[in-house]
């Protein structure tokens, strides 16, 4: 295993400007020039993308900038020793002594604990004593050194133990107090430096206050889970987190400290007083998963109501696009196998016939019936999915009995996807406000599994029924009507404006009615009504777009684009030809006011296009796989070329020539997740 850091990587007494960019770019460009990446752009973009997700200063005059990167060849360390200091958003003030922790994207675990090893140092006073006090960079190599790779112990010795904050197994003297006890998770985005940091800050807080506390730390050296007796002993439980915790059930019922990882660094006393203070009030904040009348998390209650509600939306057509996918394939198949006059023999022939007796037509007219069968009942589940899903958003899964069945409702009264978003809405907040209430413990275990569910489907769908069911079921009546009679120009405007909304947030609420609305009117489709199949067409290849586009640009000219976003580019190519448009994410977060309007203008052409010469698609999602779902396929395809060349070249042009206010650095941050 290499060296983690060597002289060239050390800068002591340096100004390096008077801002973190060009701190991190520094650095970047000491580790490019010791040969450990390929390239400084893509290096100090990603250490600034993950720089903007959290400031990486914490108390004591430190910062610890880092990110995993494709351009990173080898797990790196290079540090600076700042006159004067810069600040990296600690809350004592700025820092002097900066670490710039670079990993590989594929690090291997070895190094990875090393790396998480130094972190936790850093947290020592006498470790960053002796780094301001170095009075060469070799010193500082032999130092950290030190730290990352102690020399063996002598054979025979005992290794020392990993230190503590107490031990749940331990007896209590009979008559002593019983020592209060505490679990926590930390986890980061990257797990490389905050992860741990948080961990051991807090463990020394609980220390000092008398506190049994045990942290298990989900980052990238590995996760060694809480044992279930732990968790269970504990009096209240601390989310030091930016990510979601792996096994949040566990915790079901503890009372919860839920806070960013850094306030685990700057504050770990104030959250485990906080953490005792939960554990013994009644009604504190509780981890979700069991039934209790305040279970709201902090981030629930803080949770503006725009974002709760997109938030419930988002959450019911990811849950239905299992279905409609599915759905909408099998039907395609079904025509492709039986014909279009399957629609109507499709009942008859699965019920009467077997492979030993098939009907007129055959073995494909027998496939063709059980396929399109199987879709159309498939299908049948888009209303109630969508409602129940949106109603699981909201109250979790006490709301997705009473979402379903108000979905089913808004289905039978013919409301649609309408129907089924407000049964959805109106079921979880029902179910969600009879969270709240106080009942006696006896009864808590029922209202998740009986009480809820009854009473918030009576209610959500009673009210589908005597009152907004009816008006709902006419407005989607008059949209189906105009749908089925839109030509000419109506039809290429509605393509623009599909296309605009596909490209306009990539998988975001704006996509997601424009795929919903398409998908919703599949089921009235027929070969006398094929204005959804031709809306359903406009959509899937508007959204192919984008993907396509950025792929195309960082061929047309790759200077524009960093080393990670040209990788990125080689996958866009089979994520676009896939339909999901979430391939262009990463390069809209790079750079937003460039991206996004070139993506709508090609968008809105193939939509228009697609509209324009009655293309259609049966298949909800599969992009140019579901060719044989495809009506003027032709066409379709050279749509989808005229918009990924019209957005291409728009992109590649307003880099060119159109000049961005942010640092260059900021403007091509990681795509890779980190």
């Amino acid at each position: 295993m290499g060296a983690l850091i060597t002289t060239d990587l050390v800068a002591l007494d340096a100004d390096l400007g008077a801002s973190p960019t060009t701190v991190i770019r520094h650095l970047a460009e000491r580790v490019v020039a010791a040969g450990r990446a390929t390239e400084v752009e893509g290096l100090a973009a990603d250490a600034l993308a993950r720089e903007a997700k959290t400031a990486t200063g914490i108390p004591g005059g430190i910062a610890i900038p880092h990110c995993r990167s494709e351009a990173v060849t080898e797990p790196t360390l290079a540090m600076a020793r700042l006159s004067p200091p810069v600040d990296f958003g600690a809350n004592d003030g700025p820092a002097d002594l900066v670490f710039f922790i670079a990993a590989p994207a594929g690090a291997d675990q070895e190094h990875l604990k090393l790396l998480a090893k130094l972190a936790r140092s850093l947290m020592k006073k006498d470790f960053t004593t002796s780094l301001r006090a170095a009075g060469s960079a070799a010193d500082v190599v032999a130092i950290v050194t030190a730290v990352v790779s102690p020399a063996p112990a002598p054979a025979g010795a005992a290794e020392p133990a990993a230190p503590v904050a107490g031990s749940m197994t331990e007896p209590v003297p009979s008559g002593a107090p019983r020592t209060r006890r505490l679990v926590a998770v930390t986890a980061c985005p990257t797990g490389i430096a905050h992860t741990y940091m948080a961990a051991d800050a807090l463990s020394a807080a609980a220390a000092e206050a008398g506190v049994d506390l045990q942290v298990e730390t989900q980052g990238s050296a590995g996760m060694a889970a809480l044992d279930p007796a732990v968790i269970a002993a504990a009096d209240a439980v601390i989310f030091a987190v930016d990510v979601d915790v792996r096994g949040r059930e566990r915790f079901a019922g503890k009372p919860v400290v839920n806070a960013p990882v850094k306030r685990g660094i700057d504050e770990p006393a104030r959250m485990v007083a906080e953490a005792l203070a939960a554990a013994d009030d009644p009604h504190a904040r509780r981890v979700s998963g069991g039934f209790h009348p305040d279970a709201a998390t902090e981030e629930e209650r803080s949770e503006h109501l725009g974002h709760q509600l997109k938030r419930a939306l988002l959450t019911g057509v990811s849950y239905m696009i299992p279905f409609v996918a599915a759905g909408g394939l099998m039907i395609a198949l079904g025509f492709l196998l039986g014909g279009f006059d399957i629609t109507g023999t499709a009942d008859q022939i699965v019920l009467e016939n077997t492979f030993l007796a098939l009907p007129d037509g055959g073995l494909g007219a027998y496939l063709g019936a059980v396929f399109f069968k199987i879709g159309q009942l498939s299908m049948g589940f888009l209303v109630p999915a969508l409602a129940g899903y949106i109603a699981y958003g909201i109250a979790d899964r006490p709301g997705i009995a009473p979402g379903f069945t108000a979905g089913a409702v808004a289905g039978f009264m013919g409301a649609g996807f309408l129907g089924g978003i407000v049964g959805g809405l109106l079921a979880g907040v029902v179910a969600k406000s009879f969270e709240r209430l106080d009942v006696p413990r006896w009864l808590r275990s029922l209202m998740p599994v009986v009480i809820i569910p009854l009473a918030a489907s009576i209610v959500a769908s009673g009210l589908m029924f005597l009152v907004l069911g009816g008006p709902i079921a006419f407005v989607t009546e008059r949209l189906n009507a105009w749908l089925a009679g839109m030509t000419g120009a109506s039809a290429v405007t509605l393509g623009i404006i599909l296309g605009l909304m596909m490209a306009f947030d990539l998988g975001g609420p704006v996509n997601k009615v424009a795929y919903s609305f398409a998908v919703a009117g599949l089921g009235t489709a027929s070969v006398d009504n094929t204005a959804p199949w031709q809306i359903m067409a406009a959509v899937m290849a508007a959204g192919m777009v984008p993907p396509l586009a950025m792929a195309l640009a960082t061929v047309i000219d790759r200077r524009l684009f960093s080393l990670a976003e040209r990788e990125n580019g080689k996958a866009a190519w089979l994520l676009g030809a896939s339909f999901i448009s979430e391939g262009a994410i990463p390069f809209a977060a790079a750079d937003p006011l460039r991206v996004i309007p070139a993506s709508m203008l090609g968008a809105a052409a193939t939509g228009a296009l697609v509209m324009a010469t009655d293309v259609t698609s049966q298949a909800p999602h599969g992009g140019i796989f579901v060719f044989f779902a495809i009506g003027n396929v032709l066409w379709f395809v050279g749509a989808i070329a005229l918009g990924t060349v019209i957005s291409a070249v728009a992109v590649v042009a307003l880099k060119r020539y159109a000049v961005s206010r942010r640092p260059a650095a900021v403007d091509t941050p990681a795509l890779a997740t980190v």
